[in-house]
C-alpha cells in the first residue's frame, strides 16, 4: 500500500516543462493577435502619421 501512496506523490509532485510544440502555438496567437490589431488599427496609425508629417513640414 505504501508502494501505490508514493507511486502517486511522486506522479503529483513531478514537474514538466514547456515543449517547443507548446511554445509554437503560443507565439502563433500571438502573431495573429499582432497582425489582427495593426489590420484594425492601420488607419488610424496612418492618419497619425500624416499628422505628424504636417506638424514636421
Amino acid at each position: 500500500m505504501l508502494k501505490i501512496f508514493n507511486f502517486f506523490a511522486s506522479l503529483r509532485n513531478r514537474e514538466e516543462g514547456q515543449t517547443m510544440a507548446e511554445y509554437g502555438v503560443v507565439l502563433a496567437v500571438i502573431t495573429i493577435a499582432v497582425f489582427a490589431a495593426l489590420t484594425l488599427l492601420s488607419g488610424n496609425i496612418s492618419d497619425a502619421l500624416t499628422r505628424v508629417a504636417g506638424y514636421i513640414t
